[in-house]
């Protein structure tokens, strides 16, 4: 005889949060100085890959990789800048969810891109940031709009049945697991830059 599963419902006192925050950052100038910055590094551009390599039918986009070791070089001063911001998102995630707090009290910052959006620009294949052993030290995602968007390009979190138009500096931080898997749509007119990269365990965790 075979086994038999039925699926049931667990009631919840409240309404189930969806973990993903969002802020506005200061000053807009911020926003203005990533994309100088961006434009005045053409060489290190080149087009925006996802894991499986480059493939324009699931992710188009112009990306500009940025590393830790490069942040104290004068023409990175916009960067730093941006990140002295991104930190107080983060502070204010952590007071939001104490528990993260604990499990979490220290975030490192590995690379990270600045990304570049033409008319017809997306990431439409359906991802996650934390899928992988290679990217299982992930705990959290973040991303900057850097401009305001108004003919497409939202972010839309397919499992939440959320999407977020970008608007110039608000700041999103959000959980890398597969819960919160997401995509980019489609730019139909205009530019859109952003800023995105992950929050993960340092090396050498403390045991809980």
């Amino acid at each position: 005889m075979s086994a038999e599963v039925t699926r049931v419902e667990i009631e919840a006192a409240s309404a189930i949060p969806h973990f993903i925050g969002s802020w506005i950052i200061q000053p807009p100038s911020l926003c203005d100085d990533l994309i100088t910055f961006f434009e005045e590094h053409p060489d290190n551009q080149a087009r925006g890959k996802t894991a499986g390599g480059l493939n324009l039918e699931a992710k188009d986009s112009i990306d500009l990789t940025i590393r830790p070791r490069e942040l104290p070089q004068d023409d990175h001063q916009p960067v730093r800048a941006y990140l002295d911001a991104l930190f107080a998102c983060h502070q204010d995630y952590l007071q939001q969810w104490p528990f993260l707090q604990n499990v979490l009290s220290k975030a490192e910052i590995s690379s990270f891109n600045i990304q570049s959006y033409k008319p017809g620009g997306h990431f439409l294949k359906v991802h996650s940031e934390r899928t992988t052993l290679a990217t299982s030290h992930r705990v959290l995602a973040w991303m900057t709009y850097l401009n305001d968007v108004e003919d497409g390009g939202s972010t839309e979190f397919v499992h939440q049945n959320l999407q977020v138009q970008p608007e110039k500096g608000k700041t999103l931080i959000w959980p890398a697991e597969w819960t919160h898997a997401h995509k980019a749509n489609v730019l139909n007119s205009g530019e859109k830059y952003i800023i995105t990269g992950w929050m993960h365990f340092p090396p050498h965790s403390p045991q809980n």
